[in-house]
């Protein structure tokens, strides 16, 4: 099975680099800038559990949208904002019984692109780990999780492939439920931002938690409200987990310990967004509870504020952007 990576980013090179150094054939398709750093430096996929894969830059193979004809599997890693063009890039060449994988945030990029790509078979992922891009071609994963793919062929072979590379994998037949539950998780992103702490030490801190326990809440009512069930994509069930992360911290840190197995310096994917001077994903982590809470006649405001704040700082960019206690953002919201 050819596979090729459309978005060479934080977690295209880390998922590619994998596969690649498990033997899989794997070709990449991403920015002029990453392509050098590759050629120059390799790519190192490093984990959480201390390991580390490297793949020499002459086994490092770019391609354009062009060359996708012979291609059986795309997996597309790219920014929400951005489905619909590489759609436009991938259809012309992309053969009809090939695969379009979208690993992407949000809820809504699988029925994207079955809309705009309604001959190719479409196949709806999620990742659930947290990759940062440390330079010289060094892609590491911070956090844990199992990638979740549509259960639609080739999705079987190719979660045995990411097993045999090292990364969790499944198949689910309600991949829908496992999105909703990934996005409850991911609306901490703009909690982070907020914080600009690493994970580790922004989940230490009461407050914080607090105010994502807020946005949980809030989400949760907005699906119950629409007749959606959350899957448990984590250790701790969708309605327990904000209660847990309201608990004192001398309990939580007891409790909650494998949620702060998180390495020290792990950040999330809307912070280092910020960093390159990205446009931010708000839009399809909270702002789709605002829009769900909109279609049912209901609201969000804890989500709609923590979205204002989010485009503020992003406005204001890294270097002169407000900063907010967590207690000062948690008697703001609560």
């Amino acid at each position: 099975m050819k596979i090729a990576i459309f978005g060479a980013g934080s977690i295209g090179c880390y998922l590619g680099g994998r596969l690649l150094a498990s033997g899989q054939d794997v070709v990449f398709i991403g920015r002029d800038s990453i392509k050098k750093t590759l050629a120059d430096h390799g790519l190192v996929s490093a984990n959480l559990d201390g390991s580390e894969k490297f793949c020499v830059a002459n086994a490092i193979k770019f391609i354009e949208p062009s060359d996708l004809a012979n291609v059986d599997v795309v997996l597309l890693t790219v920014k929400s904002k951005d489905t619909e063009s590489a759609a436009r890039d991938i259809k012309p060449y992309l053969a009809k019984h090939s695969a379009l994988v979208s690993l992407q945030n949000g809820i809504g990029n699988g029925e994207l692109l079955t809309k705009l790509m309604p001959e190719h078979k479409i196949i709806t992922g999620m990742v659930p780990f947290n990759v940062v891009n440390q330079g010289q071609g060094r892609f590491f994963c911070g956090t844990e999780g199992a990638l979740a793919f549509e259960s639609i062929e080739p999705a079987k072979m190719l979660s045995q492939y990411f097993v045999s590379a090292g990364i969790d994998a499944m198949v689910s037949d309600d991949i829908a439920s496992i999105q909703w539950g990934k996005l409850l998780l991911n609306l901490n992103n703009a909690i982070n931002v907020i914080a600009d702490l690493p994970l580790k030490q922004q989940l230490e801190n009461r407050d914080y938690r607090r105010v994502l326990a807020l946005s949980m809440i809030e989400a949760l009512g907005v699906l119950a409200k629409a007749g959606i069930a959350p899957a448990k994509v984590a250790k701790v069930g969708p309605s327990l987990l904000p209660h847990l992360l309201k608990l004192p911290n001398w309990l939580f840190t007891r409790i909650a310990a494998s949620m702060l197995k998180i390495d020290a310096q792990a950040r999330s994917s809307m912070w280092e967004d910020l960093q390159l001077g990205r446009p931010t994903e708000i839009a399809y982590l909270n702002g789709e509870i605002v829009k769900l809470a909109h279609q049912i006649g209901s609201s969000a405001p804890v989500n709609e504020a923590i979205i204002k704040l989010i485009e503020q700082i992003f406005t204001e960019g890294k270097d002169n952007r407000m900063q907010i206690t967590g207690s000062q953002l948690y008697q703001q919201l609560r």
